[in-house]
């Protein structure tokens, strides 16, 4: 991991709050990309084939998009899961779960939970309404990223 680093997740691509429409769309993560944020992705595997898209497989990709540094892989079946665990990429697979070790050693923290600085991504704060200031956490994952950053970026100037 990167020293001081922290992680600013885009979910599903979106900067300012969630947006149904464009949710996984290719070109909607690559604009969240272009402003240098990483993005959490929800991706399957059918039939051989990878598609992005949150309750359905929507959109087709090939691996080589996968291929990305910056995201942060959300397999929605089984069969995805077992299939990126062929990869070296960053994939996670979660129910209703509070916590969960991503594939690259990251624990997916999802709102009330207790944060690690060492490793801990903290997921959704805009669902627990009460922002966590502690910074006790390397990463945060949102539909509000931009939000989310500027926050951070102030209390770490304090």
């Amino acid at each position: 991991m990167i020293k001081n680093k922290m992680f600013y997740i885009s979910h599903r691509g979106n900067l300012n709050g969630p947006n149904k429409k464009d949710e996984n769309k290719i070109e909607y993560i690559n604009q969240a990309l272009d402003k240098n944020f990483d993005v959490e992705i929800d991706l399957w595997f059918l039939n051989k084939n990878f598609f992005l898209g949150h309750d359905n497989p929507l959109y087709k990709v090939n691996r080589n998009f996968l291929k990305n540094n910056k995201f942060w892989i959300h397999a929605k079946n089984l069969e995805c899961f077992y299939e990126l665990g062929k990869s070296n990429l960053n994939y996670f697979w979660h129910e209703s779960d509070k916590v969960i070790f991503t594939s690259k050693g990251f624990y997916w923290n999802f709102p009330g939970t207790k944060l690690n600085k060492k490793n801990s991504i903290y997921v959704l704060p805009e669902n627990n309404n009460k922002f966590d200031k502690s910074l006790n956490y390397v990463g945060i994952c949102s539909d509000y990223i931009l939000k989310y950053k500027k926050k951070i970026q102030n209390l770490k100037k304090k």
